[in-house]
C-alpha cells in the first residue's frame, strides 16, 4: 500500500496519548463508612471487572478511531509500480501496401485507424508516426482528419528504422515510462534479419492480419523485338493457384487492345504473352481483378520510338570485330581511319571508340577531353607499338590513368568483376567455369578506375567506369582471342548502352533512375515531368545534345508520366510500385523477444489504462472511523 501523503503518518504517534491518559489515570477516592461492608464487596469485585473491560474496550476502541482518521488524511491506495510515473506513447502506424488486405469488407489500415480514433481518451496526448509521416505531440482530434484519410505507401520500415524513429520521437527525460505501440500486419520483411528495439521502450506489438492470406500480382514485364516490326510483351505474374485462369487486359492509354486469361503453375507463377507492334510507340496498362491488395492489380509501361546509340569507331585494325558488334537496329555506327576522320563527325556521337591507335594526335586529345566532359563515353583499346608518351599524356588529362612497360607474357583472363556496372546484370549467379581469353602482350597500368577485368597475375585487362574505359592490351587477332570469346558482347554492349540511358519500358518508384532525353535546352530552361494532377521537376544535367534526368524522391505516384519541354511532350515514361508488399509472409511474433504482445488495440488500451490506475482506501477509513464513533457510543451506552 502507497500513501499520497505519507507525513501525515507521523500522527500516529498520538495514540500514545489516550493510552497514556487510560493507563495512568489519577483519581481521588472519598471513604464513606459503613456499618458493615461485607455484604457489599462481591458487588464491588463485579463493578471493578466491569469497570475495567469497559476502559478497555474503549481505549481500543478510541484508538482504531483515531489510526483509521490519520490514515483516511494520508490517503492510502495501491498502484502498479509504472502507475505514479509520467506516460509517454509513440505508435507506429504501418500504411504500407500490404495493410489493403480486408477483413469483413473493411481493410486493415481502415480498422486500425477506426480503433485508435476509438479507444485513445481525447485528453491523451502522444505521438504517431506512419512509413512517411509523423505526428508530434497532438490528441487524435488534431489528426483523426488525416488518419482518416492516410493514404498507402510503398515504403515500409523496418525494426531498426521504427525503432530509431520512436526514440526521435520521445523525450530525453530518464524519468518517464516510454511506450511504443507498433500496429502491423508484420510481413518478414519488417524484421530485416534482425530485431534490435531500444531496452529503454515498452514495446507493444498489435498485430493486424487477415484470414485468407492470398495475392494475385502482376511481378513485371519484358518487351523482345522479333521479326516484322513485331514484338512479344511477356507478362509475369504471381500468387494464383494451380490451373486457375486469371483474365489479365492490355490497354493503350484508355483503350483496350488485348485480353487474354493467365494460367497459373503448382509454384504460384503466371506468364502471359500478347503480340504488340515494335515500331509504334504504346502507353500501356496491364489490368487484373483481385479482392486482396489492389495496387499490384495494374501495371504501367510504354514504349517509346527507340533512339539509336551513335558509336563513332577511329580504328587502325583490319579487324572488323566493331562492325559485327554494333551492326544492330539498335545502334548507328560509323568507322574512320585516324587519317580519313572528320573531327566534326564527334559532335553528336555518345560512344567512341580508339581502336590500335599509335599515337593520340594533340588535336585530337582537345576533341576528344571535350567530348568526355560534355557526357560522351571513351573507350580506349592501345596498340602493341602503341606511343605511349601520347596515351598517357591523353589518359592523364581524363583520370590518374598511365600506361607503364609492356610486358611480353602469356597470361589469361580470368577474374571478372561481377559487381561492376559492366556485369552487374549479366550473370545469374558468379561463374568460374568460362572459357579464359588468353593474351599474349599487354601494358601495365597505373589508375584509379575500377578494374572490370583482370588477368591471372592480378593484372587488370580492364578499368574503368563513369563515361572512360581502358583496355590495357591490343585486340587483335594475332595477340589476343578476347573477340571471340563470350564477353566481348556484353563488354561492348554495357558500354555503349551506358552513354546513352535511355528509358526502360517501365521504371520502379524507390529506386534512383537515371535517362537521357535528346534535346537541345537554353541556360534557363528546364525539362518537366508530369500526368494529370501531378508534375514536378525532376534533378537534370545538360549536355550539348542531351539532357540526363534522375529520378529519387519523386514521383511518389505510379503512372505513365510526359516529360515536356516547354509544354511540348518528348517522350513518355512509367513507373510502377515496388512489389516487395505482395507477397504476403507474415512473422510469428510470438516468438519475439521483449515485446508484447496483444490481439486488439482495444485490449492494448485496456491493458495500458489498468497500468495507470489507481485505487484510493481513504473513503473506506473514513467509514471504518464513523463505525468505530458509533461502536464507542454503544459501549459507552450499553457496557457498564
Amino acid at each position: 500500500m502507497q500513501f499520497k501523503h505519507p507525513e501525515i503518518l507521523w500522527a500516529l504517534f498520538l495514540l500514545v496519548i489516550p493510552i497514556l491518559i487510560h493507563l495512568f489515570q489519577l483519581r481521588r477516592f472519598t471513604k464513606t463508612p459503613f456499618t458493615n461492608v461485607a455484604m457489599l464487596q462481591k458487588v464491588v469485585s463485579e463493578s471493578r471487572k466491569s469497570n475495567t473491560l469497559k476502559k478497555w474496550l474503549l481505549l481500543f476502541t478510541r484508538l482504531l478511531l483515531l489510526a483509521a482518521i490519520i490514515i483516511a488524511f494520508a490517503q492510502p491506495f495501491t498502484s502498479a509500480i509504472t502507475a505514479l510515473q509520467e506516460k509517454e506513447t509513440v505508435v507506429y502506424l504501418d500504411d504500407s501496401f500490404s495493410m489493403q488486405a480486408k477483413n469483413n469488407g473493411i481493410s486493415l489500415l481502415e480498422k486500425a485507424v477506426q480503433d485508435l480514433i476509438k479507444n485513445i481518451d481525447g485528453d491523451t496526448e502522444f505521438s504517431l508516426f506512419t512509413n512517411e509521416k509523423a505526428f508530434n505531440n497532438v490528441r487524435v482530434a488534431d489528426i483523426q482528419n488525416s488518419l482518416l484519410s492516410l493514404p498507402y505507401s510503398y515504403k515500409q520500415l523496418n525494426f531498426n528504422e521504427i525503432g530509431l524513429k520512436a526514440k526521435s520521437m520521445f523525450s530525453q527525460n530518464n524519468g518517464t515510462v516510454k511506450n511504443l505501440v507498433v500496429i502491423s500486419d508484420f510481413q518478414e520483411r519488417l524484421s530485416d534479419g534482425n530485431i534490435n528495439l531500444d531496452s529503454t521502450l515498452s514495446a507493444y506489438f498489435v498485430p493486424m492480419q487477415v484470414r485468407k492470406v492470398q495475392n494475385i500480382s502482376i511481378d513485371s514485364v519484358f518487351v523482345e523485338t522479333n521479326v516484322n516490326d513485331q514484338a512479344t510483351l511477356q507478362v509475369f505474374l504471381f500468387g494464383g493457384n494451380e490451373d486457375e485462369a486469371l483474365p489479365i487486359s492490355l490497354y493503350d492509354g484508355d483503350e483496350l487492345i488485348a485480353k487474354t486469361a493467365a494460367k497459373f503453375k503448382s509454384n504460384g507463377n503466371a506468364e502471359v504473352e500478347f503480340t504488340i507492334p515494335a515500331s509504334e510507340e504504346l502507353n500501356g496498362r496491364l489490368s487484373i481483378i483481385d479482392n486482396a491488395l489492389g495496387y499490384d492489380n495494374r501495371f504501367f509501361f510504354n514504349i517509346n520510338p527507340k533512339e539509336k546509340i551513335k558509336v563513332l569507331a577511329i580504328s587502325e585494325s583490319d579487324n572488323d570485330y566493331l562492325n559485327r558488334l554494333f551492326r544492330g537496329n539498335e545502334f548507328d555506327f560509323q568507322k574512320y581511319a585516324l587519317n580519313q576522320l572528320d573531327y566534326s563527325n564527334l559532335d553528336d556521337k555518345n560512344v567512341v571508340i580508339l581502336d590500335n591507335l599509335t599515337a593520340i594526335p594533340s588535336s585530337l586529345q582537345n576533341i576528344l577531353r571535350t567530348f568526355k566532359n560534355d557526357g560522351g563515353t571513351l573507350v580506349v583499346v592501345p596498340a602493341i607499338n602503341s606511343d605511349l608518351s601520347s596515351y598517357n599524356t591523353f589518359l592523364s588529362s581524363l583520370s590518374t590513368t598511365q600506361f607503364s612497360e609492356k610486358i611480353t607474357s602469356d597470361a589469361q583472363l580470368t577474374t571478372i568483376t561481377f559487381d561492376h556496372p559492366l556485369y552487374r546484370n549479366v550473370f545469374e549467379q558468379e561463374v568460374t567455369n568460362f572459357q579464359y581469353p588468353s593474351i599474349k602482350e599487354y601494358f601495365n597500368i597505373q589508375t584509379g578506375l575500377p578494374a572490370a577485368l583482370s588477368m591471372d597475375g592480378g593484372n587488370a585487362f580492364l578499368v574503368g567506369n563513369d563515361g572512360l574505359y581502358v583496355f590495357t592490351a591490343p585486340l587483335t587477332l594475332d595477340n589476343s582471342n578476347f573477340i571471340n570469346s563470350p564477353l566481348i558482347v556484353p563488354t561492348f554492349y554495357n558500354m555503349a548502352q551506358s552513354s546513352l540511358q535511355t528509358p526502360k519500358p517501365y521504371q520502379t518508384l524507390g529506386e534512383t533512375t537515371t535517362v537521357d532525353i535528346s534535346a537541345q535546352i537554353g541556360n534557363d530552361d528546364i525539362l518537366e515531368v508530369s500526368k494529370e494532377g501531378y508534375e514536378f521537376i525532376p534533378l537534370q544535367q545538360t549536355f550539348p545534345n542531351r539532357v540526363r534526368l534522375t529520378f529519387d524522391q519523386n514521383p511518389t505516384e505510379d503512372g505513365i508520366y510526359s516529360i515536356l519541354q516547354n509544354n511540348q511532350r518528348l517522350q513518355n515514361i512509367s513507373f510502377n510500385y515496388p512489389r516487395t508488399e505482395s507477397q504476403l509472409k507474415y512473422l510469428d511474433i510470438g516468438t519475439l523477444e521483449n515485446v508484447n504482445t496483444m490481439d486488439t488495440i482495444s485490449e492494448l488500451f485496456e491493458y495500458l489504462e489498468a497500468e495507470s490506475n489507481i485505487t484510493a482506501y481513504w473513503k473506506w477509513f473514513v467509514i471504518l472511523a464513523l463505525l468505530l464513533a458509533l461502536i464507542e457510543v454503544l459501549i459507552q451506552k450499553f457496557v457498564t
